[in-house]
C-alpha cells in the first residue's frame, strides 16, 4: 500500500517529552530555543500564502523527540531490565542544535492550536494528529526540516481479537480511574475530583476506536520516556493496544499495593488487641490510654481488612488531640468561637448537633467543608453583641450639632431622628430604675432561700409564711421584668430627587447614634435569595445581603441603609425580592428574621433600617405601608446657595490641594452657578461646577507659582470669571419684563427636578378665525385642559366681564386664539396656570395689560373656585429672583408661607385669593367690574 509523503518543519521535543496522536502537548519556547520561533514564523509565512486569512493550524508540523540510547530505531529494548541499567549522560544534545542521529525514528504529524504567554518567554499548544516516519532530515534554516511518511491506524475491518482486547482496554482504563477517585479520600494521596472522575469515565466508555484510547490513556500513565517512545513506536493497532493493556495492569496493581500500605499505616489501634475483639471493646482500650502501635486487624476469616479507629479517636481533625500536636485543634477552636459569640439558645442547640456531626466526618469529604462554613457562619453573626448609644444629659444637644453641621436643611429627618433619640433616652432611664427594683428584689429573693434552705435542714416541714414570701417575691421580679421597655429601631424610609444627601444622611444618623453603619445597595437586585440567602441543599450556598452586614459590623444594633429600594426587580422565576423585605422591614415579625442559610431566627428588632428611594411608584404597596415614609425635596436656591459655602467650596478646596485663601468664591458667584449652569433638585452637578472652577484657579496659580510672578495671582472669583471656567450659560432665567401688553401674563412654575422655580410667560393673541384654539410651546394633557376651562369660564361670564354686548353672544364667533408657553423645547405640564390662562384671555378681550411685576399661580374651576397647588416654596424664591414684586396665591395655600425663608416674604407682597373674582378686582382695581354682591368673592362650598 501506497503511505502519503511529505516534507514538514521539524519541531524537536524538550528532553523526556513525547507526543502522541490527539494528544495536546505544551511546549515552553524560551530565548535557548530560537529554532522554535523561526519555525512559528516560517508557519506563519505559509499560512498567510495559502490565504489572506489563512490560520496556522491548517499547516502541518512534525514533532519528533529525542531518540533513547535504550531503543533501537523501531523502539526495540536493546538492553533488557533497561529501567535499573546506568544511563548514559545525554545531557549534552541540545535539541535546539539536535541532528537526523540524535532524533527517534518516530514522531507525530501536529498542528499548532494556540499561544499562551507573552513577552520573553510563552507556551506552544500543539497537538498530535497521526504517526509518521522520520525518513530524511536537514538543516537548511535554523530549524529542521524533513521527509516524514505518514502511517493512519487502520480500524475499518472488524476483528474479533481487536475487539476483545478493546472492552478489556476500557475496563482497566475505568478501574484505572475508580481506584484514582477512591485515593483521593485517603490522606496525603493525590487522587481524581469527583467531577473529573465521571468526565474521564464519560469519555473512555464513549471512544471507539481502540488506537486512539490506547494513546490517550498512554499519555495520562506514569510511564517512562522509553516505555512512550515503545508506544509511539507501535503503529499496529493490536501490538499497541496489547502494548497498553500491559501497562495499565502494571499501574493499577500499583496503585491497589499502595492503598494497601496507606491504610495500613495510618491505622493505629493497640498492638495488644485480639483480631477478633469487639469493635465496643477495642474503644474501652483506647479510652483507657494503652499505648498504640501500628498493626493490622484481621478478621475471623484470617483476611487483612483495614480497621479504622473510633471516630472520637481521629487525631487533630476528627476530635481530641494529641498532647504532644503543638498545633491547636482546628475544631476545639471552632467551638471556642462559638461559645464566645453567646449564641441563642436555638442557634446553640443546632451549633451543638452539627458540631457532633462534623467530628465524624472525614476532613477529605465534600460535606465537611460546607458543615465547617456553616459553623463559622453561626460563630460570626452578632447574636447578642451590640454597642452602647450614647444616651446622656448632651445627647439631643450633640446630636443635633452633628446633623446641622454635615446637613443644611432637611428639619424633618433631624427632627425625627430627634424624637427616636429622645425616645431612647426616656426608656433608658426607666430600665435604670427597674433594674435597680429588680436588682434589690432579687437580694431579697436570695434571702428568702437561704433561710428556708436552714429551715429545712433542722425541720421537716417548711413555714407557710416564709413559703408565701418566696411566691411573693419570685412574682414580685417576674412582673419587674415585664416592665423593662424594649426598644424597636424605626424604619425609615427617605424618598427624595437624586442628590439631596439621602445616603450621606443616613451615615451621619450612624454617627450621631453611635453605632456602626452598613451600606447594602438593593439597585438591580432579581434574586429572592441574595436577601434570604440560599438553602444549604444547593452548591455553593451562602447567607443574603442582611446576614453577611451583621457579620461584617458584628454587632446587633447597627444602622443598614438599604439604598434604591425602589430598584429592587420585581416578581420572577428567581422569586420575589419585594417580597423577601417585607419580613425584614415588618417591626412585627423582623425579630424572627428567617435567612434560607442559617435556618434559624435572628433578631433584626435592634436594627436601624433606613431605605432611599427616587420614586414611590415602584414600591409595592404593602412594603411601603412598612415604612415610615419621610419625603426630601429638593434643595432651593437659597438652600443651595448655603450648602455650597459650607460645605462644598471647603470640600473642593481640599480635594483640589488649595487653602482657603487660595481661592475666595464670591457668594453672586455661587448663585450665579446655581441658576445659570445648573438645574437640578441635588447639589452633585453644583459640586462638579465648582470643581471645574477650582481646578481652572489651580491651574493658574501653578503658573504663577512657575513664573515667579504670585503677586498677580487673583484668588478672588466674580460672576465676570465663570464664562472663562464654565463656558457659556447653560440655562437662562427668565425676568420679569419692564411694560406690559394685554395678553401677556406671568405665571409660576417649579421645575420637575425639584429644587428650583421660575416664572413662566403666557402668551395669549386672537385672529380673524371660526372659534378654534390653537396651543403650542410642548404643553402637556393638563395644562391643556386648563386653558379649557379658563377659556369656558371667561365665555360664560363675557357679559358681566363687559367683553360681549349680550349675554347670548359668543366673543369667539368670528375669531379664533393662539395660546403659546416660551421655551417651546422644555415640557410643561400641571393645573396651576388655569388663573394666568384666565387673566391672559380676560386682557387680550378686554384690552387692559396685566401689570408686569405681578405674578400668579392656582388651579381654577368651572364655578371660578381658585384651587391650592404644590411648589409654593420654590415658586415664590424664583419669583423674587426674577424681579416680581407681587403675587397672588390661592387662599388654601396660606399654610404653606411657614416653610417660606423670612428673606422671600419680606421682598414679596402676597395675595390671597379664592374666587377669580378677587384676583380680577386686585390685576385691575378701576375696572368697573361687577359688585361683591353679585359675584361674591368667597362663594359657598356647600
Amino acid at each position: 500500500m501506497d503511505r502519503k509523503t511529505a516534507t514538514l518543519p521539524i519541531l524537536v521535543l524538550p528532553r523526556n517529552t513525547v507526543l502522541l496522536p490527539g494528544i495536546v502537548q505544551r511546549i515552553v519556547v524560551s530565548s535557548n530555543r530560537p529554532d522554535i520561533a523561526s519555525l512559528l514564523a516560517a508557519v506563519y509565512t505559509r499560512a498567510a500564502s495559502k490565504a489572506p486569512n489563512g490560520r496556522i493550524d491548517a499547516v502541518p508540523i512534525a514533532c519528533i523527540p529525542l531518540a533513547s540510547p535504550f531503543l533501537g530505531p523501531n523502539g526495540q529494548l536493546l538492553i533488557q531490565d533497561g529501567e535499573r541499567a546506568v544511563r548514559p549522560n545525554r545531557g549534552d544534545v541540545d535539541p535546539a542544535k539536535a541532528s537526523k542521529s540524535d532524533l527517534f525514528d518516530w514522531g507525530v504529524a501536529a498542528r499548532i492550536t494556540g499561544l499562551e504567554g507573552g513577552v520573553g518567554e510563552f507556551t506552544l499548544l500543539v497537538q498530535g494528529v497521526t504517526r509518521v516516519r522520520l525518513e530524511k532530515a536537514y538543516r537548511e534554516k535554523s530549524y529542521l526540516e524533513g521527509k516524514v511518511v505518514y502511517f493512519q491506524d487502520e480500524e475499518s475491518r472488524v476483528d474479533a481479537t481487536l475487539e476483545e482486547l478493546a472492552q478489556h482496554l476500557k475496563l482497566l482504563s475505568r478501574e484505572l480511574v475508580a481506584v484514582l477517585r477512591l485515593s483521593a479520600i485517603l490522606p496525603r494521596s493525590n487522587g481524581l475530583s469527583p467531577l473529573l472522575a465521571r468526565r474521564l469515565d464519560l469519555f473512555i466508555t464513549r471512544q471507539r476506536q481502540p488506537g486512539a484510547l490506547a494513546d490517550f490513556m498512554a499519555n495520562i500513565l506514569s510511564l517512562s520516556n522509553e516505555e512512550k517512545l515503545q508506544v509511539l513506536a507501535l503503529v499496529d493497532v493490536k501490538e499497541r493496544v496489547t502494548k497498553v493493556i500491559e501497562l495499565l495492569d502494571r499501574e493499577v496493581g500499583n496503585l491497589k499495593n499502595n492503598m494497601k500500605i496507606t491504610t495500613y499505616t495510618t491505622t493505629t489501634i493497640p498492638f495488644d488487641v485480639d483480631p477478633d475483639t469487639p469493635r465496643n471493646e477495642i474503644e474501652k482500650i483506647w479510652r483507657s490510654g494503652i499505648p498504640r502501635a501500628p498493626v493490622k486487624v484481621g478478621t475471623s476469616s484470617g483476611m487483612g481488612v483495614p480497621f479504622p479507629p473510633p471516630p472520637k479517636l481521629m487525631g487533630r481533625r476528627g476530635g481530641d488531640a494529641d498532647e504532644d500536636d503543638p498545633e491547636p485543634n482546628e475544631i476545639d477552636e471552632l467551638k471556642k468561637r462559638l461559645d464566645a459569640a453567646k449564641l441563642s439558645p436555638e442557634a446553640a442547640k443546632v451549633a451543638d448537633r452539627e458540631l457532633k456531626r462534623l467530628r465524624k466526618i472525614h476532613p477529605a469529604q465534600a460535606e465537611h467543608a460546607v458543615l465547617r462554613a456553616y459553623l463559622e457562619t453561626l460563630a460570626d453573626i452578632p447574636w447578642t453583641t451590640t454597642t452602647n448609644d450614647r444616651l446622656g444629659p448632651e445627647t439631643l444637644s450633640r446630636a443635633r450639632k452633628q446633623l446641622d453641621d454635615d446637613h443644611y436643611g432637611l428639619e424633618k429627618v433631624k427632627k425625627r431622628l430627634l424624637e427616636y433619640l429622645a425616645v431612647l433616652r426616656l426608656k433608658q432611664s426607666i430600665n435604670d430604675d427597674v433594674d435597680a427594683q429588680i436588682k434589690k428584689a432579687e437580694e431579697e429573693l436570695g434571702t428568702a432561700d437561704a433561710a428556708s434552705t436552714d429551715e429545712k435542714a433542722d425541720a421537716p416541714s417548711l413555714d407557710p409564711t416564709l413559703e408565701e414570701k418566696i411566691k411573693a417575691n419570685r412574682a414580685k421580679l417576674d412582673v419587674l421584668r415585664s416592665k423593662r421597655m424594649v426598644d424597636k429601631s424605626p424604619i425609615l424610609l427617605l424618598v427624595g430627587p437624586p442628590g439631596v444627601g439621602k445616603t450621606s444622611l443616613a451615615r451621619s444618623i450612624a454617627i450621631a447614634l453611635g453605632r456602626k453603619f452598613h451600606r447594602i445597595s438593593l439597585g438591580g437586585v432579581r434574586d429572592e435569595a441574595e436577601i434570604k440567602g440560599h438553602r444549604r441543599t444547593y452548591v455553593a450556598a451562602m447567607p443574603g445581603l442582611i446576614v453577611n452586614g451583621l457579620k461584617k459590623v458584628g454587632v446587633a444594633n447597627p444602622v443598614f441603609l438599604l439604598d434604591e429600594i425602589d430598584k429592587v426587580g420585581g416578581s420572577s422565576f428567581h422569586g420575589d425580592p419585594s417580597a423577601a423585605m417585607l419580613e425584614v422591614l415588618d417591626p412585627e415579625q423582623n425579630h424572627s428574621f428567617s435567612d434560607h442559610y442559617v435556618n434559624i431566627p435572628i433578631d433584626l428588632s435592634k436594627v436601624m433600617f433606613i431605605a432611599t428611594a427616587n420614586s414611590l411608584d415602584t414600591i409595592p404597596p404593602p412594603l411601603l405601608d412598612r415604612m415610615e415614609t419621610i419625603h426630601l425635596p429638593g434643595y432651593t436656591t437659597l438652600e443651595k446657595r448655603h450648602i455650597a459655602m459650607q460645605h462644598l467650596v471647603p470640600k473642593q478646596l481640599r480635594a483640589n490641594g488649595l487653602s482657603e485663601n487660595q481661592v475666595i468664591f464670591a457668594e453672586e458667584a455661587i448663585a450665579k452657578i446655581i441658576e445659570s449652569y445648573t438645574r437640578e433638585a441635588g447639589v452633585r452637578n453644583l459640586e462638579r461646577e465648582i470643581s471645574a472652577v477650582l481646578r481652572g484657579k489651580a491651574v493658574e496659580l501653578a503658573d504663577a507659582k512657575d513664573a515667579g510672578n504670585l503677586e498677580r495671582y487673583d484668588p478672588h472669583v466674580g460672576v465676570d470669571d465663570l464664562e472663562r471656567f464654565l463656558g457659556i450659560e447653560k440655562f437662562e432665567e427668565e425676568i420679569a419684563q419692564q411694560t406690559s401688553r394685554p395678553g401677556i401674563v406671568t405665571g409660576l412654575v417649579a421645575y420637575s427636578a425639584g429644587g428650583n422655580g421660575s416664572i413662566l410667560f403666557i402668551e395669549v393673541a386672537d385672529m380673524p378665525g371660526n372659534g378654534t384654539v390653537q396651543l403650542t410651546g410642548r404643553l402637556g394633557e393638563t395644562l391643556k385642559e386648563s386653558v379649557e376651562v379658563a377659556l369656558s369660564w371667561v365665555k360664560a361670564h363675557a357679559f358681566e366681564l363687559g367683553l360681549a354686548r349680550s349675554a347670548s353672544e359668543n366673543i369667539l364667533k368670528d375669531r379664533s386664539i393662539h395660546v403659546h408657553c416660551p421655551s417651546g423645547a422644555i415640557p410643561k405640564d400641571g393645573p396651576s396656570s388655569g388663573i394666568a390662562q384666565a387673566m391672559a384671555l380676560i386682557s387680550l378681550f378686554s384690552g387692559k395689560a396685566v401689570p408686569p411685576t405681578l405674578a400668579m399661580t392656582g388651579e381654577i374651576s368651572l364655578r371660578g373656585r381658585i384651587l391650592p397647588v404644590g411648589g409654593i416654596k420654590e415658586k415664590l424664591i424664583g419669583a423674587l429672583r426674577a424681579g416680581v414684586r407681587t403675587v397672588l396665591l390661592p387662599a388654601q395655600n396660606r399654610k404653606d408661607l411657614k416653610d417660606v425663608p423670612q428673606e422671600v416674604k419680606d421682598g414679596l407682597e402676597v395675595v390671597y385669593v379664592s374666587h377669580i373674582w378677587q384676583a380680577i378686582r386686585h390685576v385691575w382695581p378701576d375696572g368697573g367690574w361687577p359688585s361683591e354682591q353679585d359675584h361674591p368673592g368667597i362663594q359657598s362650598r356647600l
